[in-house]
């Protein structure tokens, strides 16, 4: 696992399976998997859909449940 920091409050981790997930504060917001760019269909603070929105590129909605299995926060 790689931890990438991107700004004060936004983080990329890369999983040893090559998956990308865009961490804002401690939560999982979004992710990339085989070239495709997902990003939860919650509505977070307007800092944290910033976060999203300049990570995550024409992302496709996934339950923020996802996103939590996905990175194991559970």
């Amino acid at each position: 696992m790689k931890l990438s920091i991107i700004s004060a409050n936004s983080n990329e981790v890369t999983l040893s399976n090559g998956v990308k997930v865009l961490f804002s504060y401690n939560t999982p917001v979004a992710c990339w998997i085989e070239g495709q760019f997902y990003k939860t269909d919650k509505s977070w603070s307007k800092t944290t859909s910033k976060h999203i929105n300049a990570w995550a590129h024409l992302a496709v909605l996934k339950p923020q449940a996802y996103f939590d299995t996905l990175s194991g926060s559970n």
